[in-house]
């Protein structure tokens, strides 16, 4: 969280025309803190207090980034940025095609994402697919605090809208040192959070920490990929993974029909067949509503399953 504050802070001082808009942003500060001091430094023209309207927090940012604003909006929850996919699917994402690539859409919409926090009902979704199959929008999670100030600041500085989604387990639990101030991390490029030879296991967001566990629990050299932006998806780097260790098991946290790993799955499928050992694995959360508190370590990808599907793998 203070990675993310930092990003914001350093993005503002650079450029005047960047701006923050959202619920509770400016006097409260956000409700995770991730706005906190920018009232106070900037105004509150730049660090703007909105209604409880998703739709139109984002419909506002699409008129100010025709007056060339750089908005950086912030959905309180993920289940909350909902009633504004009518605004960033009709809109936010067609526009740059609109104008034939007259005008620029340099739109940040963050949001906390997944679970692993206790919290109430719609407050824990993981719903990433939505933004990735909307055309025109580019997709990035972060899973460290380097990461979340880096791909913050690429997605400010970005001409085309960004959905940054913050998995708010990590909010408060890694530290790490960061780089003082401007830290741009690209958007399309994977990480090797750990190298390995035996299996890839590929995760984003929360689940890379599940995936590094797993990994340190496995007998086998496992290779973990930190997907971080999911479009644009760095395909080369998940490519060469495979054709190195020649099996792969996705970890995500949202439900599994039509889940992003199944995206990155397809991708092998038509591109790593001849360097497969073995069928590409998926550990996934389970396709129903995120349950309530007290069972939702069960419903969680868990490093335990996680191992299990590499060594029914590596036993193929």
């Amino acid at each position: 969280m203070e990675a993310v504050n930092d990003a914001l802070l350093v993005e503002m001082e650079r450029d005047d025309n960047v701006m923050v808009m959202g619920e509770d942003v400016g006097r409260a500060g956000g409700v995770f803190r991730a706005t906190a001091g920018l009232l106070d430094r900037f105004g509150p023209d730049r660090c703007v207090d909105t209604p409880l309207a998703e739709a139109g927090i984002l419909g506002t940012a699409v008129g100010l980034a025709m007056a060339g604003w750089r908005p950086v909006c912030e959905m309180q929850y993920e289940s909350f940025s909902y009633p504004c996919l009518d605004q960033l699917i009709c809109h936010v994402g067609r526009y740059r095609w609109r104008t034939n690539g007259k005008m620029e859409f340099p739109i940040t919409i963050r949001m906390p994402t997944g679970g692993g926090v206790k919290a109430p009902e719609l407050h824990e979704d993981s719903p990433e697919t939505y933004y990735v199959h909307t055309p025109g929008i580019k997709v990035a999670i972060p899973s460290t605090p380097a990461d979340a100030k880096g791909l913050l600041a690429a997605a400010i500085r970005s001409p085309d809208p960004v959905v940054i989604m913050e998995p708010k387990v990590l909010y408060r639990s890694p530290r790490e040192e960061v780089p003082d101030g401007e830290h741009l991390v690209p958007l399309g490029q994977a990480r090797i959070a750990r190298e390995g030879d035996d299996v890839t296991l590929i995760a984003y967001g929360g689940m890379v920490a599940v995936a590094e566990q797993a990994a340190d629990e496995l007998e086998a050299s496992a290779e973990v990929v930190d997907v971080r932006t999911l479009k644009p998806l760095d395909e080369e780097t998940l490519l060469a993974s495979v054709a190195k260790t020649g099996r792969a098991v996705i970890v995500q946290e949202a439900p599994r029909v039509a889940g992003f790993g199944a995206e990155i799955a397809a991708l092998l499928a038509e591109k790593a067949i001849l360097d497969l050992r073995g069928p590409v694995l998926r550990v996934t959360g389970y396709d129903a509503p995120f349950p309530f508190w007290s069972i939702e370590d069960e419903h969680i990808p868990s490093a335990a399953r996680v191992v299990e599907a590499a060594e029914k793998l590596l036993s193929f």
